[in-house]
């Protein structure tokens, strides 16, 4: 009658290939945006033009072009195809690559980083991730990608200043032209063709219910945590790497200092996740690692000596990375299980904007006001956040499980939900009939997943 997953099921072999290309395929493209963070204040002086205003803005304006795209780009996805849109966001992003690399000018390599995130790929990606994935697989599937962004972050933040050492930042943009393309054959030869393109809630955007994301206090809330984080972010590498070379550290050996802050910051920030998803601490752990941003913030504005700078930028990671870790878990846990897409949409735009304000923010306070200044204003707005998270309301630590319905009457459908409901662990189910999708929140520290297959089962055989 009906055609289910096992939710119990491994990934198959396809859902792995294309799951691990699209992830890859993520990762050079964030690749190419965060090499040139830690590098470009250093080398701007080769720029005609340069200030540090002008600096600071082409480190973050990909942020502005990708927020201002990204949710149209998925939106031309589901008319036109998913590969096609992705290919043709691609092609901006080489392009954007090769205008900065032949640029002499700032103003040059300005262009070509707003043309870098106007090739806004994400949306498209993560719904042709849902495109390929089961259900129930899913959100595995999405939360590998979303750790390859971390992985791009760590090894762009580590490579950037040894490659531009060797090739300048030049060298750089030509590289990441040549990763450009090489995501291009990944999504042309790699990537499994869908059988079918659909619109997914749990994994896109859906137009109609914007409005109701928008009138969700906590959403708003941790939209603009992670406006923050990534504002801060972008402005502290406008003037970390100035200082560390002023203080006596050659721009070739800063991948000696970001290298081991970025691992022990991760090894560390390990049992705190612990702490937060399998205690059930999340809101003590996210306040404590936000006060821990405005104390490295408020530390690098006062102490200006190199094991300073390290001590401070290693618990400004320690923030950070637990920060990016658990925020996209509180989107999760916080949206309904059918508007998880469009609640990640406007978490995704307001990540993407934070870092292109927050660029141009950290240039100006740098050529206004000096190094200070800078760490003043991360400081100030890390702190609006933190007085803002004081009043949270502790996250309700449920999961999402999606479950495909085929071949069902409306009555049918019906009495499955409501028989759902009777199984320990399922807190909320929302059935979308003319989608065949039943959408769960779930507490796997409670749910019965044997009592829930069975029932799965028993209407599958019926």
């Amino acid at each position: 009658m009906t055609k289910v997953q096992d939710i119990t099921s491994p990934m198959s072999p396809s859902e792995k290939r294309a799951t691990w290309s699209l992830a890859s395929i993520y990762a050079f493209r964030m690749l190419g945006l965060f090499l040139i963070m830690p590098v470009l204040s250093l080398f701007a002086e080769q720029l005609e033009g340069a200030t540090p205003s002008l600096v600071g803005l082409a480190i973050g304006i990909y942020g502005i072009s990708q927020s201002l795209l990204q949710i149209p780009f998925g939106l031309l996805s589901d008319r036109f195809g998913r590969k096609k849109i992705i290919v043709i966001g691609l092609l901006l992003f080489f392009a954007g690559s090769v205008v900065a690399a032949v640029s002499t000018t700032i103003h040059g390599v300005l262009l070509g980083r707003a043309i870098q995130g106007a090739g806004a790929v994400a949306a498209a990606i993560m719904a042709l991730v849902a495109d390929l994935t089961q259900e129930v697989h899913r959100t595995k599937a999405m939360a590998l990608i979303g750790a390859s962004i971390g992985v791009s972050f760590g090894v762009a933040i580590t490579a950037g200043p040894v490659i531009a050492s060797f090739i300048g930042v030049h060298g750089i943009f030509w590289l990441i032209a040549g990763l450009a393309l090489l995501a291009i054959l990944i999504i042309l030869f790699v990537v499994p063709n869908p059988r079918q393109s659909k619109k997914h809630r749990d994994a896109e955007l859906v137009p109609t219910q914007f409005s109701h994301v928008l009138k969700n206090a906590e959403l708003l809330r941790l939209n603009y945590g992670i406006f923050i984080l990534h504002a801060i972010l972008t402005a502290s590498f406008v003037i970390v790497p100035l200082l560390m070379r002023d203080a006596g550290l050659l721009p070739a050996q800063h991948w000696q200092v970001y290298l081991p802050v970025f691992i022990t910051s991760m090894a560390v920030i390990v049992p705190f996740i612990i702490l937060a998803e399998k205690k059930r601490k999340m809101k003590g752990v996210f306040i404590g690692a936000i006060a821990a941003l405005v104390l490295a913030d408020l530390g690098l504005m006062q102490f200006n000596s190199l094991p300073a700078i390290i001590g401070f930028l290693w618990l400004f990671f320690c923030g950070f990375n637990l920060l990016e870790a658990t925020l996209p878990s509180l989107i999760s846990k916080t949206a309904p299980a059918d508007l998880r897409g469009t609640a990640m949409g406007a978490y995704s735009t307001c990540q993407f904007l934070g870092a292109g304000i927050g660029g141009a923010a950290g240039g100006w306070c740098y050529g206004e006001f000096g190094a200070s200044a800078v760490f003043l204003f991360c400081a100030a707005a890390a702190g609006s956040w933190l007085l803002l998270s004081f009043s949270m309301k502790p996250p309700r630590y449920w999961a999402n499980l999606l479950i495909s319905l085929e071949k069902l009457t409306e009555q049918e459908a019906n009495e499955f939900m409501a028989e759902m409901m009777k199984i320990i662990g399922v807190e909320e189910v929302t059935l979308h009939y003319e989608e065949a999708v039943a959408y769960l929140k779930v507490d796997n520290q409670k749910l019965d997943r044997d009592n829930l297959q069975y029932l799965i089962s028993s209407y599958t055989n019926a």
